[in-house]
């Protein structure tokens, strides 16, 4: 069994230069689009390059996968190359290798042989490594737990992008193969980079030490405009509509909410150094509103830990209205910030309660790497160095306390620690043996509109 959130909580990181980040990598890149599915093909060898290379088999091609292809590249603990790659969509797989090839020619080395679409291509992508190597899991998260269990059973080493399922079941299973993993001595890593911000990391030894005093609250926001849904076109086949647009249906991701702000929850648990016995809150849609798809546009959710701490999380994804993003914490002696903008490393304890600019006591200076490059520095460093580093079971854990807050919100009550982790609630059981024919678990009404949660008549968990 891994070791407890207090004791991973301040690994290292070797002091680097600014490394450019992900999303600075895409502005120059371009945009990104989806394509149309294809059948997956021929399962390749891949020829042998010098031996201390890393080969990395991308595995969901889109903008999180090619951003953390850039950070893996970007790591001082080389050499590092991308030699497969599997999606469903053609369009998406070609337009990121482009981006990929023209920025990095001399480590993207994935062959036409080695390029597969279809839901069984992430298999043969897997099938190209060798031990040591690195699979990246940056699709889906309602085909996580099958493609993780799949590279533990190939003996591959994980990055698996949050989140990491979309229902208790599916969760239950990242558990179980990172449990298999630790026997394997394979490192896995989840993409929750904050864990490996320094200044989070800092601000968390204050709190350990006692500088905040008995924390007694959280609060974390995440207020910002989201655009909507449309109706799909009639020329799109409807399981790979669903499919591409993954947040707004939750048998794919789980929802926006829950593929989103599971960073915002994991800082919570984290800075508790627990998880909640349980969660409650509300949220709804204006009434205006023509999103087709499932989620909500507002959210107010409320934990409760074990020790009677409460921790908020508030999100509302509406233009024209307030906005923050950041988490708050508040102890007995003072308060601190935790994180800023976009995850910015923005953190300083204030003198008291009062969190404003102007009544800061110690700040953190600006960190000098983004904490998604971090994270790609530690994991590898663990595979060079064979270091212990297997995030699965911490990471499925901070997204059941994320299932547990959607759940207490969609129906409308109280959810318990001990029922999301007994549930046995998948929103698609089939999900291992999609075929392209498949249908999908949701279906639209004549108004193009899916399902969406009535609280007091819904229930997943």
């Amino acid at each position: 069994m891994k070791s407890s959130p207090e004791k991973q909580e301040l690994k290292s990181q070797p002091a680097e230069p600014l490394q450019s980040s992900r999303r600075e990598f895409l502005a120059r890149s371009g945009k990104w689009i989806a394509g149309s599915a294809l059948a997956g093909m021929a399962v390749p060898q891949v020829h042998a390059a010098e031996d201390n290379t890393i080969r990395l088999a991308l595995i969901g091609v889109g903008l999180w996968g090619v951003e953390a292809v850039v950070n893996a590249f970007e790591a001082p603990s080389g050499p590092v190359k991308l030699v497969a790659m599997a999606d469903l969509f053609e369009n998406r797989l070609t337009a990121s290798l482009k981006h990929l090839s023209e920025q990095y020619p001399d480590k993207v080395e994935a062959a036409p042989d080695r390029r597969f679409l279809g839901f069984d291509s992430y298999r043969k992508a897997i099938d190209c490594l060798r031990p040591g190597d690195i699979a990246m899991l940056t699709g889906y998260a309602g085909f996580r737990p099958r493609q993780l269990e799949y590279a533990v059973e190939k003996g591959v080493n994980v990055f698996m992008e949050k989140s990491f399922a979309p229902d208790p079941p599916g969760l239950r299973r990242v558990i179980a193969a990172g449990e298999q993993a630790e026997k394997k001595n394979l490192k896995i890593a989840a993409g929750l980079m904050c864990r490996h911000s320094r200044n989070r990391q800092e601000l968390i030894r204050r709190i350990r030490e006692g500088e905040l005093g008995q924390i007694q609250l959280i609060r974390a926001y995440r207020m910002e405009p989201s655009g909507s849904l449309g109706k799909r076109s009639p020329n799109e086949k409807e399981l790979f509509w669903q499919i591409r647009n993954f947040t707004s249906f939750l048998w794919v991701s789980g929802g926006l909410f829950a593929e989103m702000d599971i960073h915002q929850i994991d800082e919570i648990c984290w800075i508790k150094g627990a998880y909640p016995v349980s969660a409650h809150g509300i949220g709804g849609r204006v009434v205006n509103s023509t999103d087709c798809s499932q989620n909500l546009d507002s959210f107010s959710i409320e934990w409760t830990f074990g020790d009677g701490t409460k921790a908020y999380d508030v999100v509302r994804y509406l233009p024209n209205c307030h906005n923050e993003f950041a988490t708050l914490i508040h102890g007995t002696k003072c308060a601190a910030q935790f994180s800023g903008n976009v995850h910015a490393g923005t953190v300083h304890t204030y003198k008291d309660q009062r969190c404003s600019p102007d009544n800061i006591d110690w700040e953190a200076e600006k960190e000098t790497i983004t904490p998604w490059q971090a994270e790609w520095n530690v994991l590898l460093d663990a595979i060079r160095n064979d270091r212990p580093h297997n995030e699965a079971k911490r990471a499925a854990l901070s997204n059941l306390a994320d299932i547990m807050g959607r759940a207490a919100v969609h129906s409308g009550k109280i959810i318990t620690w001990d029922e999301a982790m007994a549930s046995n609630f998948q929103f698609c059981p089939n999900i291992d043996d999609l075929t392209t024919d498949s249908p999908p678990p949701f279906q639209a009404d004549d108004q193009g509109r899916y399902p969406v949660p009535i609280p007091g008549v819904w229930s997943e968990i």
